[in-house]
């Protein structure tokens, strides 16, 4: 591991003023540790850029898959890392809340080496389509590429929304592919491949058996006993695993998938919400028919609209006769 020649890192103070700006409070821990992780590896690259950064070449046909995990955590210079990262911060922040620490983390890990292996299928085949080898020797590095399948998940969470871009507002469902066009013409050095990569696999997610597959795949580690808490899983929608009390967020909690808001604080044992409903209910009547056994009296009638028990026809009369006599 090296230290990275020192340079200005403006792009790093700027990086650190808008996260003080936010609050260390404010931002979850998943998205803080990644975070930290890449401004780490800026200053002390895992290798240096040529044997981080990932090819069809260098991955592919010299077999050096590790570039796979190492390329999206390493950065050109201290501006890359600064758009990166305070994009990400945004993302991290609003997308964590919603999906869970647990289920973002695992999230970041599958589109991380996605990316890179949608990126290298692409530029294999552009080199078959164009027979232009030098589609398979352009190496990418940057967690852009993630940042663009996020996106496409946030969007998916927010399909009303509108994203402004120069002026312009671009609706949530194009914004992507907008910014990638954008991104494009005005900085030409980028990968416009690697982020098309990141687009793809963010509908894989959205639109795809990803999402699905994420699901079997952490179910089966959670029934292999790696999660010992019962009633405890992994949230891949629904409420977040943090809730704002004004100052930061209190609490950790995991949802399970599909699930919109957060379990009861009472032990389910395993049961369905249909299921759990219906013994309550079981429960209740049993606990009323005990009471009524010992010769105790009712429970008070509930809060609302209740019918009083029906007079008999001799009150009746009686009412009748007390309403002339008056």
């Amino acid at each position: 591991m090296r230290n990275r020649p020192r340079g200005s890192h403006l792009g790093l103070l700027l990086l650190a003023s808008q996260l003080f700006q936010v609050g260390l409070d404010n931002v979850p821990p998943v998205t803080l540790a990644v975070l930290g992780l890449n401004t780490y590896l800026y200053l002390f690259p895992a290798a240096p850029l040529m044997k981080a950064c990932v090819s069809v070449q260098q991955a592919y046909w010299f077999r050096d898959w590790r570039r796979l995990l190492l390329s999206p955590l390493h950065h050109v210079d201290d501006w890359h890392l600064y758009f990166n990262m305070a994009s990400f911060l945004w993302k991290g922040i609003h997308l964590e809340r919603r999906l869970g620490g647990a289920w973002f983390a695992y999230l970041l890990s599958v589109f991380s080496l996605l990316t890179g292996l949608v990126y290298l299928v692409l530029e294999a085949g552009l080199t078959e389509l164009t027979q232009d080898q030098s589609y398979s020797m352009v190496c990418a590095v940057g967690f852009s590429g993630v940042l663009f399948a996020l996106k496409v998940l946030n969007n998916y969470y927010h399909p009303g929304g509108v994203t402004y871009m120069m002026g312009f507002p671009v609706s949530n469902q194009y914004a992507s592919w907008a910014e990638l066009v954008l991104i494009h013409i005005t900085s030409p050095g980028t990968s416009f491949v690697g982020h098309l990569a990141g687009i793809l696999v963010g509908l894989l997610y959205t639109a795809g058996p990803l999402k699905t597959i994420m699901k079997k795949c952490a179910a089966l580690v959670t029934s292999n006993g790696y999660n010992s808490r019962p009633g405890v899983n992994f949230s891949s929608s629904g409420s977040s695993g943090y809730r704002s009390t004004g100052g930061g967020y209190s609490g950790y909690h995991q949802y399970a998938p599909n699930d919109a808001s957060p379990p009861s604080s009472s032990y389910s044992g395993g049961l369905t919400e249909e299921e759990q409903l219906e013994a309550a209910i079981r429960n209740s009547l049993n606990e009323r028919g005990q009471t009524n056994q010992r010769g105790a009296p009712p429970p008070p009638p509930p809060y609302g609209f209740h019918l009083p028990p029906e007079a008999s026809a001799e009150d009746i009369r009686m009412r009748r006769l007390r309403r002339f006599d008056s």
